[in-house]
Parts: structure tokens; sequence; C-alpha cells
């Protein structure tokens, strides 16, 4: 199975240095990922190191943690845009989903999603499903089927569970294909990748190199 086109070569250590995104870039470039997912300081950078090759930039916004206030999720949105982003991986507000606030929570979503549609670009939608119960996710598609982003992401990788098969496979049943699935988190080795892409997984998130 050839998994490079499903993934999304990441790096987004607090501490990566320059030298660290233009190896990212190289190797991304080398084997043909879909994208690179960098932070957003260096979203310029990367954009022009890939300026001629089909490798997308992707940033993220909100991350990790995801409660930061929604106009400012969606100015942090607008400036990865203007520097270059394709497609942008915002976190939910789970405090707001802990909290049963759902007019909150879907009111992100759409904003989130519409600054990003408006520009013509991808956003995904970070849910950290190991953090979440059952309900939860199934609220949370219940919202993405309605507002619409290309892509639903399992997790941030950097809170509670990662990425697994039968996380995948109740995403994939609950959005009933109408949107994607990007599985990322704990994804280490090609076997990781297979059994989360037969599970459902469009895109696959990792910063190991697993061709």
């Amino acid at each position: 199975m050839n998994i490079s086109p499903y993934i999304d070569f990441t790096l987004l250590k607090a501490d990566a240095t320059p030298d660290d995104i233009r190896k990212l870039c190289e190797l991304a470039a080398k084997y043909q990922f879909a994208s690179v997912c960098v932070p957003p300081f260096y979203v310029k950078q990367a954009a022009e190191q890939l300026a001629d090759t089909k490798v997308k930039i992707a940033t993220v916004v909100g991350f990790p943690m995801g409660y930061a206030a929604t106009p400012a999720k969606v100015e942090e949105i607008k400036k990865a845009l203007d520097d270059g982003a394709d497609e942008v991986d915002a976190v939910i507000n789970l405090c707001a989903v802990k909290s049963g606030n759902w007019n909150y929570v879907r009111n992100d979503m759409d904003s989130m999603t519409t600054a990003v549609h408006l520009k013509g670009k991808v956003i995904k939608i970070i849910i950290e499903t190991g953090l979440l119960s059952e309900a939860e996710i199934k609220k949370l598609c219940e919202l993405a089927l309605d507002i619409n982003p290309n892509f639903v992401k399992t997790s941030t990788g950097f809170n509670g569970e990662g990425a697994t098969a039968q996380g995948v496979q109740l995403l994939y049943k609950l959005l009933a294909g109408k949107i994607r699935i990007k599985a990322s988190g704990g994804i280490r080795t090609p076997e990781d990748a297979a059994r989360l892409i037969e599970a459902g997984a469009a895109r696959i998130g990792t910063s190991s190199l697993l061709v």
C-alpha cells in the first residue's frame, strides 16, 4: 500500500527551528506527501520552499487546547491563509463541549469553517476523540454534517488518546462517508497508518517518516 498520498507530515514542537522545517519540507517533497503541517510561525517558510511542488501547506489554529475565543481563532485562520496555508487544522472548544454549551460549539465550528471556506481552502476540525464520550462524538458529528468542514480529525496528538482504528470506524459510521476523516496522534509505523486507512481515514497526521 502506498500511503504517501495520505500523509500530512507534521512538526508542531514548540522549539521547532527553521532548519527542522526545511528538512521536513525536503522529505515531504521527496516522498510526495499530501501536506506538511507546521506551526503558524513557519507557514511562510514552508510555502516558499514547497511552491514548485504539489505538497500542500497545513497549519494549526487554537492548538492544542482549543479554548481560545472564537474571534481569536478566526483571526489566526485569516493570518495563516494570508501567509500561504492551503489547509487549517482547527481545534474545537472542548470546555464548551464539556459544559454542554452546544450553541457555542456550533458557532465556533461554523465560524472557523466559514473563514476557511471563504478563501476556498480546506479545514480539518479537530475534536479530540480521546477526551470525549461516544454521545459527545455523535453530537459533534451531527454538527459537522450540518456545517460541512472538509475533514473531522481525531486528535491533536497532545491531549488524551490518539487515533485508534475503533475511533476512526465510529467516525466513519457517524459521518456516513460525507465528511472525510483525518487520523492523528500516536501513528508511528506504516502498519499503524494502514490500519487507520482501512478503518476509513482519508488522511494520516504523523511526525514519523512512514516510508
